[in-house]
């Protein structure tokens, strides 16, 4: 299950965004929403009229999850770990994050800091 980026930043073809982490054997979940969550009120990552609904209407119909933007190693934090979106997660129960959540567990790790 491949998962959907936030918003308006589009990994390299040849890239692939694993939320997985190898030593744990569990997916990296935000302990909480980032700073600039697109699920927090105000628009805060100024995204285009219908452009979050665009995004969860993906990630649910290919039952996936999004990636936090703030983890996205090409966005604000290199050093940060793709994560899954708490914003998405709190919010829909997909296929991708009952099976995690069952089969494997997730691991919280806390959104990268603002500079």
């Amino acid at each position: 299950m491949e998962a959907v980026p936030e918003p308006d930043v589009e990994p390299d073809a040849d890239a692939e965004i694993s939320v997985g982490d190898p030593v744990l054997g569990k997916s990296r979940l935000l302990s909480r929403q980032c700073d600039t969550c697109i699920f927090n009120r105000g628009n805060l990552m100024h995204l285009a009229p219908g452009r979050l609904r665009d995004l969860v209407t993906e990630a649910r119909q290919r039952e996936s999850f999004i990636v936090c933007h703030d983890t996205l190693p090409q966005y604000r934090h290199p050093q940060a770990k793709p994560a899954i979106c708490r914003g998405f997660a709190d919010r829909y129960r997909t296929q991708a994050l009952q099976l995690i959540e069952r089969l494997f567990g997730f691991v919280e790790v806390d959104p990268p800091h603002s500079a």
